[in-house]
């Protein structure tokens, strides 16, 4: 009985339990798969906190007032009275020009002003005699009244002759030497002075971000600052801060049409004379303050392919649900979130690597977090 009809049946059994065996391995997979852990995240908890706002602005610095000294009368420089590149006072001699032809003029015309005043004061006299005419007597009152501003003339171009600082400040170089010719009215000055104490600062904003700012406060976005409206700092170019505050006196009524932007202009004191006409800083101007700003940390928000900025957050059933986000700036190591993420909201900050939307994870409070942005420096 162990022919081949007995053969052929122990092979079917053979089939028939490895089938059975597959069918069984199968359908343990899922069960096996179901029992896995869900994958470790690490959040935090975001929350609405009052934020002020401020704008990092590149600027130059300018002197507070420019005098350009020039001469009032013609001559020859006899004397420069200054050291070059040191402060002045309004009303300091810088230069002497030589007065002797204006001093000669002045004597002339104090001659020329006794004749013309003894001459009317005769003709007064004489004209209720009837001696000389009335017209005699108004053509002598007015060669008087000539030789009078003659008079007065003289008498300041002999003061012309010392030239005198018109403001306090900082004078630069001279352009003449002694022995130089210099003349009334010539295009070349013989020296300038800054004021340095205060100084300018003149910063530039874009047009769009002045609309913007203008449009937030008009519309309850952004709170304005109270007393620290006007408030400005200084960055150097070698990265120190200034140490004394400014304030912002105005902003140019028109925009630049070829930059677009819109001159603002700050005054910082300038006791020790570090600011220099011409350097380059960074002004931080104070915009606002948002009441319910958002910060989420760097480590939480990436960018998709179009180039916006996303986040995972973890939601109340522990799913992860992706979010698109509009973020304004960045705040030391934080982004200011204008939308897409609200407070309550647990931004996953570690364990990216592992999820994608839609799964269940095991949410921790991250470890990533070092820093909380209420001590960040805001930067724009």
């Amino acid at each position: 009985m162990n022919g081949p009809f007995t053969r052929v049946a122990a092979f079917s059994l053979t089939l028939l339990g490895a089938a059975m065996l597959t069918a069984c391995d199968t359908t343990e997979q899922p069960q096996q798969q179901g029992s896995q852990p869900p994958p470790r995240v690490g959040i935090v908890t975001l929350e609405a906190r009052p934020f002020t706002l401020t704008s990092e602005l590149p600027g130059r610095t300018a002197a507070y007032r420019i005098a350009e000294v020039r001469p009032q009368v013609s001559g020859i420089i006899q004397k420069r009275l200054f050291a070059e590149g040191s402060e002045v006072k309004a009303g300091q001699q810088l230069y002497q020009i030589d007065p002797a032809t204006y001093q000669a003029t002045l004597k002339s015309a104090e001659a020329s002003h006794l004749a013309a005043d003894t001459l009317a004061k005769r003709y007064k006299a004489l004209v209720s005699e009837k001696a000389v005419s009335q017209q005699q007597y108004d053509d002598a009152n007015a060669a008087r009244l000539q030789a009078e501003a003659a008079l007065e003339q003289a008498r300041i171009n002999v003061r012309y002759t010392k030239v005198l600082a018109p403001i306090d400040g900082r004078i630069g170089r001279s352009r003449v030497t002694e022995g130089a010719l210099v003349s009334n009215g010539q295009a070349q000055e013989l020296a300038v002075i800054q004021q340095l104490d205060p100084i300018y600062v003149d910063v530039t904003q874009s047009a769009a971000d002045l609309l913007r700012l203008r449009r937030d406060l008009a519309e309850g976005r952004l709170e304005k600052a109270g007393d620290n409206a006007a408030q400005a700092s200084l960055r150097l170019e070698d990265g120190s801060d200034y140490p004394h505050q400014g304030t912002l006196e105005f902003s140019e009524v028109s925009v630049e049409a070829s930059t677009g932007t819109v001159t603002l202009r700050a005054v910082f004191p300038n006791p020790e004379g570090v600011l220099l006409p011409g350097m380059f800083v960074q002004a931080s101007l104070i915009s606002g303050v948002n009441q319910s700003a958002i910060l989420a940390p760097q480590q939480g928000v990436a960018r998709n392919a179009k180039g916006q900025p996303t986040a995972m957050v973890v939601n109340a059933d522990n799913q992860v649900e992706p979010r698109t986000l509009k973020a304004e700036r960045t705040v030391g190591s934080y982004w200011l979130i204008n939308e897409g993420l609200n407070a309550g909201d647990r931004l996953i900050t570690e364990g990216l690597q592992w999820i994608q939307p839609g799964i269940t994870v095991d949410p921790h409070p991250a470890q990533n977090i070092s820093q909380d942005p209420a001590v960040q420096t805001p930067a724009q």
